[in-house]
């Protein structure tokens, strides 16, 4: 006989059944008493000095920028950009382990309001290789690779609906941030897990090939066949279909979708930069319109959402070094930051607060090229160049379509760019790409944003300035903050403290044992817990406690994930499966 529970949250049921046996109705009330005494000891008042907390909060991230694409964005645009009421202060941005951040670092950072070491998602850091001037608010040796709560998994503890999108695959380190406990950011197939089994309402990205089974594909509705990478046989987009959500993979699609919970993925990888939408994607829809959609979805909830909103690729343009990538995504981005300020700005009860991870590739106005006759730039003299830009580096490369003669790349820019290289210009672009630039699109951009733009680079990397913080509707923030306090100021408005999120969620398991482990990053090992009068397992990545008696197997669809980290070998799993094993 099996039995399948669905215990609800402590605030808020959401629709999940009650228990039957009067068995079970006895733990049930000892588990939510339990639940509610943590819950209790984490409310706090929000002291806000403008009104009180927020019914909805929006985060909006443009990945990889700084206030030089402000400037840069406004020029292009001839208007005031939508963050241009917004800014309100700057955001440090260093890790635990360096002055310059990483993505992954950076986002665990505003999702959990802690510092970790580079690639590390929703953890805390290596301590051994932590910054002298990083004092961490556990100590050392209680933070050390410990799963993180993140302020989406406290904003859906507390009943609100919660949601994430990204123009990059949904698995990329900032969204995954927000939803998974991982050790490395290029763990995509466990961190896909995660997420389909963090319970996130409304998830609009790009990344479908890591639902899918390797060797497996999908047709979508628009005829592409996407391949599948998922290297443990998992079919996620049936378990997605279990839980009772409605996936769509083009623009039509989720404009069809009014209510209910929904995965959209538009790729099967990234998603396309904005520029380049529409001569190579059409079906994508644009950052704007996901953004709106999922408002219009999440503020059905009568208790409220939580929304992270990322601009992935703005980051990626300063990689490039290529400027008309980086401004035509941040402008992109802009227009989704309208959509958030003009719901605010109609519901009286939201509150908007957007910042940059870090800045990337050091984009200014003025290059060597410029060094004694600045005074004499003209709006022309800074546009003109980017005026016939109608793909990104990456677009133009596309067209080459492999042929990289100096023909075929003169006559290729030429059409995509109305810029007329010269023979010299081709082979300092070919000793660009086989030196330190190391790809074509990369060594394009470089050299014609020397040669031929106003715009200046440091680097193809990331950057360690402070980059510009934004708020709008109630509570906004004024001043230089850290990082971390960005998640501090969201747990705060949430009603959960950090420490109670993370006692929630996340408690060491002890004398457990690990059945079908395997050492790679992507397999599913099994935790059995011998108990007194029964078994109990749970599946590393989900959120499913199973116990059998000997006669029945009960199934518990518990409140967070059962997390293995495989640098320390621990086993993770919410107070909630600790309770209800205490029960037998």
């Amino acid at each position: 006989m099996h039995m399948r529970y669905r215990l609800p949250y402590a605030k808020n049921c959401k629709g999940r059944e009650s228990l039957v046996s009067s068995r079970r109705n006895e733990m049930l009330k000892k588990t939510f008493a339990a639940s509610a005494a943590v819950l209790a000891m984490a409310v706090t008042t929000f002291a806000a000095p403008q009104s009180a907390a927020p019914k909805n909060i929006v985060v909006m991230i443009p990945d990889g920028c700084g206030p030089s694409i402000m400037t840069l964005a406004r020029w292009k645009k001839g208007a005031p950009l939508a963050v241009d009421q917004m800014t309100t202060g700057l955001v440090k941005t260093d890790m635990a382990n360096s002055v310059i951040t990483g993505s992954a670092a950076a986002a665990t950072a505003f999702a959990t309001s802690f510092k970790t070491t580079a690639r590390y998602l929703g953890l805390g850091p290596d301590t051994s290789r932590n910054l002298t001037t990083y004092e961490a608010e556990y100590s050392n040796a209680d933070l050390d690779h410990r799963p993180l709560a993140t302020v989406l998994e406290a904003a859906r503890l507390q009943g609100k609906a919660v949601g994430l999108i990204s123009t990059s695959r949904i698995t990329h380190a900032t969204p995954a941030a927000y939803a998974s406990h991982i050790q490395d950011r290029g763990w995509d197939n466990d961190i896909m897990e995660h997420m389909v089994h963090n319970d996130i309402d409304v998830v609009f990205g790009g990344g479908a090939r890591h639902l899918i089974p390797s060797g497996s594909s999908y047709t979508t509705s628009f005829g592409d066949v996407w391949d599948g990478r998922r290297t443990d046989g998992q079919n996620l987009m049936d378990v997605l279909a279990d839980k009772g959500y409605k996936f769509v993979d083009s623009k039509d699609g989720m404009a069809s979708v009014l209510s209910g919970k929904v995965w959209g993925l538009f790729d099967d990888s990234h998603m396309d930069a904005d520029l380049d939408r529409n001569e190579f994607h059409p079906t994508q829809p644009t950052i704007a319109e996901m953004t709106q959609k999922a408002i219009e979805i999440l503020s059905q909830d009568p208790d409220g959402f939580f929304l992270m909103v990322e601009g992935s690729q703005v980051d990626w343009g300063g990689h490039n070094n290529d400027p008309i990538y980086m401004v035509t995504d941040f402008l992109a981005f802009d227009s989704a930051v309208q959509v958030a300020k003009d719901f605010a700005d109609a519901n009286n009860e939201t509150s908007v607060i957007g910042f940059p991870d870090h800045n990337c590739g050091g984009m200014d106005i003025g290059n060597r090229s410029w060094n004694w006759s600045y005074t004499g730039i003209k709006v022309d003299d800074l546009l003109g160049p980017l005026a016939g830009m109608k793909l990104t580096s990456g677009g133009v490369e596309k067209k080459l379509g492999g042929d990289y003669s100096e023909a075929n790349i003169i006559s290729t820019v030429q059409t995509w760019w109305g810029i007329t290289l010269t023979s010299p210009d081709v082979a300092e672009i070919q000793a660009l790409q086989a030196g330190d630039a190391g790809s074509f699109n990369y060594a394009l951009a470089r050299y014609v944003s020397k040669t031929y733009t106003g715009i200046g680079w440091t680097s193809h990397g990331h950057n360690g300035e402070d980059v510009p913080l934004w708020t709008w509707g109630t509570n906004r923030v004024l001043g230089t903050i850290d990082n971390t306090k960005i998640a501090s100021m969201i747990f705060n408005a949430l009603g959960m403290s950090v420490n109670a999120a993370n006692n929630r969620l996340f408690r060491k398991l002890t004398d457990y044992t690990i059945e079908d482990d395997d050492p790679t990053e992507y397999s599913n090992p099994t935790v059995v817990v011998s108990l007194p009068t029964a078994t109990a397992r749970m599946e590393i990545n989900r959120d499913v406690l199973e116990i059998d008696n000997g006669t029945t197997v009960d199934t518990y669809d518990l409140e967070g994930l059962v997390v293995k980290v495989p640098a320390t070998e621990q086993v993770w799993v919410p107070q909630q499966a600790l309770d209800i094993m205490a029960t037998y």
